[in-house]
């Protein structure tokens, strides 16, 4: 489909689907494995992270010969343990994996995670093309305590409306940097997706990989995918 076809589209709310189960999303599409983001202006000063935040974007090209269609559920909001409304922090990638198996599900892949963010369209924002600091809880300035510690930002799920990606699911910019599997052969290799409150990239294809599968900290939890149920076939 042609990006300017995708990008004129009128932004509509997804339509309610039952496909997933509860306070989960069925994501469906043709994926780009490999994306160029075009970057018309930065936000920050000359130096070491002067094209670190982009404040908008240009159109994406897809690089990729061809787009990989996926079809996959994925959690509505970042993982809450039962009966709280913050989601959990301190949760590492093998709390993650514990925590997702108990409920029938498991990590997300990288490349679930980035097209549950950014659609068909490539969006670099789960919202759109250009930065916009009030539409997630991100770009906080007051991140630090005064004894140094970094400060417990976190906002209940779903509270930053605007913060919504193409396909209805919510926080995948700040918030929480939520562990998801790479996109490689053999034993699973964690990767940091979304950022969290502090002024970072946010942008839908980045990626932190300096941490193991137990590194926990306050800014780090997860949300949970699963394999969608096979479509029901038309019959004619």
């Amino acid at each position: 489909m042609a990006l300017a076809s995708l990008r004129d589209r009128p932004r509509e709310e997804p339509p309610a689907d039952s496909t997933c189960g509860e306070n989960m999303v069925l994501v469906e599409g043709d994926y780009c494995p490999k994306v160029q983001l075009n970057c018309k202006r930065y936000l920050d000063p000359k130096g070491r992270y002067e094209q670190f935040r982009c404040a908008e974007y240009g159109p994406s090209e897809c690089l990729s010969k061809e787009r990989k269609h996926l079809r996959f559920c994925i959690d509505r909001t970042e993982f809450a343990e039962p009966g709280e409304t913050l989601p959990a922090n301190h949760k590492s990638f093998t709390h993650g994996e514990k925590a997702c198996a108990a409920e029938g599900k498991r990590m997300c892949r990288e490349s679930e995670w980035n097209f549950a963010c950014e659609g068909e369209e490539m969006r670099p924002y789960p919202y759109g093309f250009a930065r916009d600091a009030s539409a997630c809880n991100a770009d906080r300035l007051d991140v630090v305590s005064p004894e140094g510690k970094l400060r417990d930002l976190r906002a209940p799920g779903g509270s930053f409306a605007r913060c919504k990606s193409p396909f209805g699911v919510m926080d995948m910019a700040g918030n929480l940097e939520e562990f998801v599997a790479m996109d490689v052969k053999g034993p699973a290799v964690p990767a940091m997706k979304g950022a969290y409150w502090q002024p970072s990239r946010n942008f839908c294809r980045a990626a932190q990989t300096a941490h193991d599968r137990y590194y926990n900290g306050t800014e780090t939890g997860f949300r949970c995918c699963s394999d969608a149920p096979e479509a029901a076939q038309s019959h004619r």
